[in-house]
């Protein structure tokens, strides 16, 4: 029998994680949502990304903690990599557009952007003075 899962995550800028998961082929939908699950189940999240043939993930606001929750169902899971694959490359994908985001609003611009055989990314960014 198939469940949900609820994995805690970092995640808590909810229009970086958006661009993150963009950034990953996926995409998010916005509001209140159900995500898919074995046989017609359901739960509740607020950023869902509809899967065909497999479960789909969802991200829900958790006011308590101050974070974002992943749900799916875990069982389905019929995506390419294991969850932790997925959620290593999506926190990698958030952090950047977090940086991106916040050097962008200091007045950085992205002078250079290169990602390495390893998957790093290095990011050079300026910004003239006056």
């Amino acid at each position: 029998m198939s469940h949900f899962s609820t994995v805690r995550t970092e995640l808590r800028d909810r229009e970086s994680l958006l661009a993150a998961l963009r950034d990953l082929g996926l995409d998010p939908k916005e509001g209140q949502a159900a995500v898919r699950g074995y046989r017609g189940q359901q739960e509740a999240a607020d950023v869902v990304c509809l899967q065909d043939g497999a479960s789909d993930i969802g991200f829900r606001w958790n006011a308590q903690a101050g974070h974002f929750d992943l749900v799916t169902d875990l069982d389905l899971w019929n995506r390419p990599a294991p969850i932790e694959r997925f959620l290593s490359q999506l926190h990698q994908r958030y952090a950047l557009q977090a940086i991106l985001a916040g050097s962008a609003s200091e007045g950085f611009q992205v002078s250079e952007q290169r990602t390495s055989q390893d998957g790093s990314i290095e990011l050079v960014v300026t910004r003239w003075q006056d």
